[in-house]
């Protein structure tokens, strides 16, 4: 599979993500639904060059037939339509795993290399990566028994924090272009069963290291109200 059409350094997607979104959801469907995969898409149309309200309108249409479907799968439908962490940069940790099993330390090194990265690309002060850390912001999260609450960076740092509307706030701290258009605009959220495109995010670091299944859960999300977007991975069980 190609590289995700996603700027991790600027966080924000490339002008091919719609068209490799599109793509991956095409394999979820077939994958989590595949009785329903063709007759899901009928009348259902959306180009990759189509933007703003037509997308959006395509992805309310879509979701309500998935849901109708089960609730359960068009979650994992989204969640496969993620973007993916860089796997390279997360190779010493699945081999730490693989030799110990111990997810605490591989949970530590995650934070760090998350940490390191960010100052490093948003020039931050020991004061801001100390907010961060106390806050469990960013790739790594804070671990919570057997679950690890994962809280998203915002999308634009340096906007976010000069922004004092509470909505425009949400608009910069959010990743998903269908998401900071619909909170810009003020139009209707899509059903919370999107925002597990995002929690597919956290989903795929957490199975690449331990090398089995993991189940996450969309807490909090900015489309809805919410300040931040907060997801919960469940760890497998006695890890």
């Amino acid at each position: 599979m190609p590289a995700d059409q996603y700027d991790f350094e600027k966080g924000g997607p490339t002008p091919g993500f719609e068209r490799q979104w599109l793509a991956k959801l095409n394999r979820c469907l077939e994958k989590h639904v595949p009785d329903y995969a063709e007759s899901l898409m009928e009348g259902v149309e959306h180009q990759p060059e189509d933007t703003g309200p037509q997308v959006i309108e395509w992805t309310r249409a879509l979701l309500g037939r998935l849901e109708e479907v089960d609730r359960g799968k068009a979650e994992d439908v989204m969640a496969g339509c993620a973007c993916q962490y860089p796997k390279p940069r997360l190779e010493e940790m699945r081999s730490v795993y693989r030799e110990t099993g111990d997810i605490d330390r591989v949970h530590v090194m995650l934070q760090e290399q998350f940490l390191e990265n960010t100052k490093g690309f948003l020039n931050l002060s020991d004061e801001e990566v100390e907010f961060i850390e106390e806050r469990g912001w960013g790739v790594a999260g804070v671990r919570r028994g057997d679950a690890i609450i994962a809280t998203k960076m915002p999308f634009d740092w340096p906007a976010y924090w000069a922004e004092k509307d509470p909505d425009m706030r949400r608009f910069h701290y959010c990743h998903c272009p269908r998401v900071r258009s619909i909170i810009k605009d003020g139009g209707e959220p899509l059903s919370m069963t999107y925002c597990y495109c995002g929690a597919g995010f956290y989903k795929g670091i957490w199975e690449y290291i331990l090398g089995e299944p993991v189940e996450v859960e969309v807490l909090e999300t900015v489309m809805h109200g919410d300040p931040v977007c907060r997801i919960a991975i469940h760890l497998p069980r006695g890890a």
